[in-house]
Protein backbone atom coordinates (compact mmCIF):
# COMPACT_ATOMS: atom_id res chain seq x y z
CA UNK A 1 0.00 0.00 0.00
CA UNK A 2 1.33 3.16 -0.44
CA UNK A 3 0.92 5.98 2.36
CA UNK A 4 0.50 9.71 1.05
CA UNK A 5 2.64 11.89 3.46
CA UNK A 6 0.79 15.24 1.69
CA UNK A 7 -2.17 13.54 3.35
CA UNK A 8 -1.00 13.12 6.38
CA UNK A 9 0.80 16.42 6.53
CA UNK A 10 -2.65 17.93 5.35
CA UNK A 11 -5.01 15.87 7.60
CA UNK A 12 -2.85 16.79 11.01
CA UNK A 13 -2.48 20.54 9.85
CA UNK A 14 -6.39 20.30 9.78
CA UNK A 15 -6.79 18.43 13.03
CA UNK A 16 -4.14 21.32 14.80
CA UNK A 17 -6.21 24.38 14.03
CA UNK A 18 -9.43 22.44 14.91
CA UNK A 19 -8.43 21.38 18.15
CA UNK A 20 -7.11 24.76 18.90
CA UNK A 21 -8.85 27.67 16.23
CA UNK A 22 -7.05 30.46 15.05
CA UNK A 23 -8.49 33.61 16.01
CA UNK A 24 -6.44 35.94 13.94
CA UNK A 25 -5.30 35.85 10.58
CA UNK A 26 -1.75 36.56 11.68
CA UNK A 27 -1.72 33.97 13.83
CA UNK A 28 -3.54 31.40 11.35
CA UNK A 29 -0.13 32.43 9.19
CA UNK A 30 1.91 31.47 11.95
CA UNK A 31 0.72 27.94 12.54
CA UNK A 32 0.41 27.48 9.04
CA UNK A 33 4.12 28.00 8.26
CA UNK A 34 5.22 26.11 11.44
CA UNK A 35 3.03 23.49 9.77
CA UNK A 36 5.33 23.61 6.69
CA UNK A 37 3.15 25.59 3.90
CA UNK A 38 4.81 28.21 2.10
CA UNK A 39 2.20 30.92 1.71
CA UNK A 40 3.01 33.49 -1.28
CA UNK A 41 1.21 36.16 1.13
CA UNK A 42 -0.30 36.57 4.99
CA UNK A 43 -3.46 35.52 5.66
CA UNK A 44 -6.37 38.18 5.72
CA UNK A 45 -9.34 38.31 8.13
CA UNK A 46 -10.91 37.03 4.96
CA UNK A 47 -8.91 34.04 4.56
CA UNK A 48 -8.97 33.09 8.40
CA UNK A 49 -13.43 33.00 8.32
CA UNK A 50 -12.83 31.02 5.25
CA UNK A 51 -10.84 28.34 7.23
CA UNK A 52 -13.08 28.59 10.41
CA UNK A 53 -16.11 27.42 7.63
CA UNK A 54 -13.59 24.81 6.00
CA UNK A 55 -12.81 23.30 9.53
CA UNK A 56 -16.54 23.44 10.48
CA UNK A 57 -16.84 21.26 7.59
CA UNK A 58 -14.01 18.84 8.13
CA UNK A 59 -15.07 18.62 11.76
CA UNK A 60 -18.84 16.80 10.21
CA UNK A 61 -16.42 14.60 8.24
CA UNK A 62 -14.75 13.75 11.88
CA UNK A 63 -17.65 13.39 13.74
CA UNK A 64 -19.13 10.76 11.07
CA UNK A 65 -18.82 7.06 12.16
CA UNK A 66 -20.89 5.67 8.57
CA UNK A 67 -17.97 5.52 5.79
CA UNK A 68 -20.83 6.48 3.03
CA UNK A 69 -21.51 9.67 4.82
CA UNK A 70 -18.09 10.43 5.46
CA UNK A 71 -17.46 10.25 1.92
CA UNK A 72 -20.23 11.98 0.92
CA UNK A 73 -19.33 14.69 3.06
CA UNK A 74 -15.26 14.33 1.80
CA UNK A 75 -16.74 14.46 -1.94
CA UNK A 76 -18.68 17.39 -0.95
CA UNK A 77 -15.41 19.25 0.21
CA UNK A 78 -13.12 18.07 -2.74
CA UNK A 79 -16.36 19.56 -5.50
CA UNK A 80 -16.32 23.05 -3.10
CA UNK A 81 -12.40 23.23 -3.28
CA UNK A 82 -12.01 22.54 -6.94
CA UNK A 83 -8.29 22.32 -6.44
CA UNK A 84 -6.78 20.69 -9.65
CA UNK A 85 -3.65 19.00 -9.46
CA UNK A 86 -0.23 20.51 -10.93
CA UNK A 87 3.46 20.32 -10.50
CA UNK A 88 5.35 23.23 -8.62
CA UNK A 89 8.64 24.24 -7.28
CA UNK A 90 7.57 26.99 -5.50
CA UNK A 91 9.95 26.67 -3.04
CA UNK A 92 12.97 25.64 -5.12
CA UNK A 93 12.65 22.61 -3.53
CA UNK A 94 12.27 20.45 -6.08
CA UNK A 95 9.22 19.61 -7.97
CA UNK A 96 6.32 17.78 -6.39
CA UNK A 97 2.92 17.50 -7.02
CA UNK A 98 0.13 20.46 -5.57
CA UNK A 99 -3.77 20.34 -5.12
CA UNK A 100 -3.70 24.36 -5.80
CA UNK A 101 -3.81 27.01 -8.18
CA UNK A 102 -0.35 29.25 -7.74
CA UNK A 103 -0.72 32.85 -5.18
CA UNK A 104 -4.30 31.35 -3.93
CA UNK A 105 -4.99 33.21 -0.75
CA UNK A 106 -4.44 31.30 2.48
CA UNK A 107 -8.42 30.03 2.90
CA UNK A 108 -8.82 28.89 -0.02
CA UNK A 109 -5.59 27.27 -0.13
CA UNK A 110 -6.34 25.80 3.30
CA UNK A 111 -9.75 24.56 2.15
CA UNK A 112 -8.06 22.62 -0.90
CA UNK A 113 -5.04 21.02 1.15
CA UNK A 114 -7.39 19.40 4.05
CA UNK A 115 -9.80 18.49 1.46
CA UNK A 116 -7.62 16.73 -0.56
CA UNK A 117 -5.21 15.27 2.41
CA UNK A 118 -8.10 14.06 4.39
CA UNK A 119 -9.21 11.76 0.86
CA UNK A 120 -6.07 10.62 0.90
CA UNK A 121 -5.59 9.61 4.13
CA UNK A 122 -8.89 8.20 4.21
CA UNK A 123 -8.38 6.22 1.24
CA UNK A 124 -4.97 5.15 1.64
CA UNK A 125 -4.78 4.38 5.26
CA UNK A 126 -8.36 3.62 6.05
CA UNK A 127 -11.98 5.38 6.27
CA UNK A 128 -12.07 5.03 10.20
CA UNK A 129 -8.40 6.81 10.57
CA UNK A 130 -10.05 9.89 11.61
CA UNK A 131 -11.75 10.44 14.75
CA UNK A 132 -11.65 12.04 18.56
CA UNK A 133 -10.02 10.84 21.82
CA UNK A 134 -11.72 8.08 23.24
CA UNK A 135 -10.62 9.57 27.17
CA UNK A 136 -13.98 10.51 28.32
CA UNK A 137 -12.89 14.26 28.91
CA UNK A 138 -11.18 14.99 25.81
CA UNK A 139 -12.19 15.79 22.62
CA UNK A 140 -9.41 16.20 20.29
CA UNK A 141 -9.09 15.44 17.10
CA UNK A 142 -6.60 12.98 15.82
CA UNK A 143 -5.57 11.06 12.54
CA UNK A 144 -4.57 7.73 13.33
CA UNK A 145 -1.20 7.06 11.83
CA UNK A 146 -0.23 4.21 13.35
CA UNK A 147 1.07 0.80 12.17
CA UNK A 148 -2.46 -1.23 12.58
CA UNK A 149 -4.59 1.33 12.76
CA UNK A 150 -5.93 0.99 15.86
CA UNK A 151 -5.02 4.08 17.63
CA UNK A 152 -8.24 5.17 20.36
CA UNK A 153 -6.25 7.66 21.93
CA UNK A 154 -4.76 11.44 21.02
CA UNK A 155 -1.87 10.56 23.52
CA UNK A 156 -0.10 8.40 25.50
CA UNK A 157 -1.22 10.80 28.39
CA UNK A 158 -5.09 10.29 27.65
CA UNK A 159 -4.68 6.56 26.62
CA UNK A 160 -3.17 6.46 30.29
CA UNK A 161 -5.49 8.40 32.43
CA UNK A 162 -8.02 6.42 30.34
CA UNK A 163 -6.58 3.24 31.43
CA UNK A 164 -5.74 3.72 35.01
CA UNK A 165 -10.21 5.24 35.25
CA UNK A 166 -10.97 1.54 33.95
CA UNK A 167 -8.70 -0.15 36.54
CA UNK A 168 -10.39 1.85 39.49
CA UNK A 169 -13.29 1.58 38.12
CA UNK A 170 -13.03 -2.67 38.39
CA UNK A 171 -11.07 -2.63 41.60
CA UNK A 172 -13.70 0.12 43.38
CA UNK A 173 -14.02 -1.25 47.21
CA UNK A 174 -17.92 -2.44 47.63
CA UNK A 175 -19.06 -2.38 50.86
CA UNK A 176 -20.65 -5.19 51.92
CA UNK A 177 -24.53 -5.22 53.00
Amino acid sequence: MHLNPYGEDAVNLAADLANRRPTTADELTTRCRAGGLTLSSPATPQDLDHTLDALDMWEKVVDTADEHERANLVNAMLAASTAHPRLSNHADDGWHVHYREEHRHVGPLLFGLISMGTALHLAGRGMHRLRRCAATECTTIFADTSRTGRQRYCSPRCANRDAVRRHRARTAFVAPL
